[in-house]
């Protein structure tokens, strides 16, 4: 009997252990979808930083061809 409790005993520890492994997979799966989507906010941000510089330079340069336009 008492061996037969040890068995359950330590299976149920095993559970546990297995249990409390899955719950910290969740939570750096959580923490990976977390930085991943500030990750994609940071490129969205600079993808736009990138376009409103080239639609400046675009401008920018459309300006200085006019006034070298006049200048001749």
């Amino acid at each position: 009997m008492k061996k037969k409790r040890e068995d359950w005993t330590r299976l149920y520890h095993k559970i546990l252990k297995d249990i409390e492994t899955m719950i910290d997979v969740q939570r750096m799966m959580k923490d990976i979808k977390r930085m991943a989507e500030e990750a994609n906010t940071m490129i969205t941000e600079m993808e736009r930083l990138i376009l409103m510089a080239s639609i400046n330079n675009r401008t920018m340069n459309t300006m200085n061809i006019a006034q070298i336009s006049e200048d001749l």
